[in-house]
């Protein structure tokens, strides 16, 4: 079989292609080149040697993805002839994806490669910029780059930077996270005779007129919160400071029993955020769940019980379970399927841990939830009236029980009967698939907002709530009614 040689031709000038690669170039009758577009290149055609490149394939294609399998598919084409010779910028094994899928190619037998050094840009980076790596840095795409794979505390190097266009595009992505005045630096032609570095602010780099494809963007750490604060890395490490030593003492004392409360209490708040279309209330109000799950996450961390990955690895691998029509080869085409799938995986899940139907379905922040969620598992068993008028007739007879104990009966007779009534409520609230804790959140929004205009309408009229007189509250009432309908 042929072979593929693969030589780097440095980042910057002849200066810095190794010897072993130079006198190898010049035993080379012709080459392979990804793109002349190189200041070792045009030095080694001065000396006579020939290179054929592969420039025209990016004019054929939009996207990169696609100019290099044809590249790819080119040399695998011309080694079937004869072993050949290909040079690519810098270190054939950084930021070099048509080597990335030669090597896949010989993987899978179509070919033999033998990969031979060339400095990589990141040394004459590391130099010019006077950075050390061991800090921390990310090598990242600027073609591919996604603001999630951004750590902002660590050194970020983004290759592919090669004209306004790529940059504004990089400039886009990171704007998600970083304030648009933070400086950057235009790194070209690092370790060459041509190297320039400009210092400029994150929004201007796509005006920069030397950027081209011996560039790459330096985007430097980030180290107050404030500044860093879309980075969950950095609440993270908030969370952590206010329980630590140091941290806030109203935090410290915090369990995960009195921390119920506000958990409850924010859900509620989002809720009714989503209830009114808020986008803004939204943003803030599931922040604050965000900071309850992971002060609860922290809390289970200092105390060795359990930790913030361990608490993503379960949810993830349940999203990874209970959905194999996206992650595995399962089909299935319709919401109708979807749930019946999900149901049958959380039952075969708790099958083996499950002694009662009834386990795991306790709630005991809302007797509500508790209810519905107990009838709900017992009626996915068949323990239930085939149609909801075998739940209103039970209704009728549980209220007139609760009349006669609401006439005759004890505190507690009729607190056991009132409580026959909701539950059976409940059960008519499952047959026609409403929420009883949403319709009850509902209800309880409706009454405070009809409520406060009728207190707004006694202010006005000099007087409170105990001073009017039943038709004035009615009128009230009746006009607050009148305005939501408006």
């Amino acid at each position: 079989m042929n072979t593929i040689t693969i030589l780097g031709l440095g980042a910057g000038d002849l200066a810095q292609l190794p010897l072993g690669v130079y006198r190898k170039l010049q035993q080379t009758k012709i080459s392979y080149a990804r793109t002349v577009d190189h200041p070792v290149i045009a030095q080694l055609i001065k000396e006579g040697m020939t290179f054929q490149s592969f420039d025209a394939i990016y004019e054929k294609h939009e996207q990169f993805e696609p100019v290099y399998e044809e590249i790819v598919a080119t040399l695998l084409q011309e080694v079937q002839k004869d072993s050949i010779v290909y040079v690519v910028p810098g270190h054939p094994l950084v930021a070099e994806m048509t080597v990335q899928l030669l090597i896949k190619a010989q993987a899978e037998g179509k070919v033999c490669l033998q990969i031979e050094g060339g400095q990589s840009f990141l040394d004459p980076i590391f130099t010019a910029l006077k950075i050390d790596p061991i800090e921390g840095f990310q090598l990242l795409d600027g073609t591919a780059l996604s603001v999630h794979d951004v750590n902002m505390t660590q050194h970020i190097l983004i290759a592919q930077v090669y004209d306004a266009f790529s940059a504004s595009d990089v400039k886009l992505h990171l704007l998600e996270k970083y304030d648009a005045d933070h400086l950057v630096t235009i790194v070209t032609a690092a370790g060459s005779e041509q190297e320039q570095l400009q210092i400029v602010p994150l929004h201007e780099i796509d005006q920069v007129t030397t950027i081209n494809n011996l560039t790459t963007l330096y985007v430097p750490p980030v180290t107050r919160y404030a500044e860093r604060a879309k980075d969950w890395r950095t609440f993270r490490e908030i969370i952590s400071v206010l329980r630590g030593p140091n941290g806030c003492p109203w935090d410290q004392e915090q369990t995960h029993e009195s921390l119920k409360k506000y958990l409850l209490e924010e859900v509620h708040e989002y809720l009714q955020a989503v209830d009114e279309q808020d986008d803004f209330a939204m943003v803030e109000e599931l922040g604050d769940v965000l900071l309850q799950v992971f002060l609860n996450a922290q809390i289970g961390e200092d105390m060795g019980y359990f930790t913030l990955e361990e608490v993503l690895e379960s949810v993830t691998h349940k999203m990874l379970r209970r959905h194999p029509h996206v992650f595995s080869d399962v089909e299935l085409h319709s919401v109708e399927e979807v749930m019946e799938h999900w149901q049958s995986i959380k039952e075969q899940e708790k099958s083996t841990t499950q002694e009662s139907i009834l386990d795991n379905q306790y709630r005991a922040t809302s007797s509500l939830e508790t209810s519905y969620n107990y009838q709900k598992a017992v009626a996915k068993q068949g323990f239930t009236w085939d149609d909801v008028s075998g739940a209103w007739s039970k209704f009728n007879e549980e209220l007139a029980e609760f009349k006669a104990e609401a006439k005759d009966g004890t505190s507690q007779t009729q607190t056991d009967e009132l409580g026959d009534v909701l539950f059976t409520l409940v059960n008519i609230a499952r047959f026609y698939k409403v929420s009883p804790e949403e319709a009850m959140q509902y209800a309880n929004a409706k009454f405070a907002r009809r409520f406060r205009h009728v207190e707004a309408c006694v202010a006005n009229a000099n007087k409170t709530i105990a001073t009017s007189t039943a038709e004035e509250l009615e009128q009230y009432w009746q006009e607050a009614k009148q305005e939501e309908k408006a």
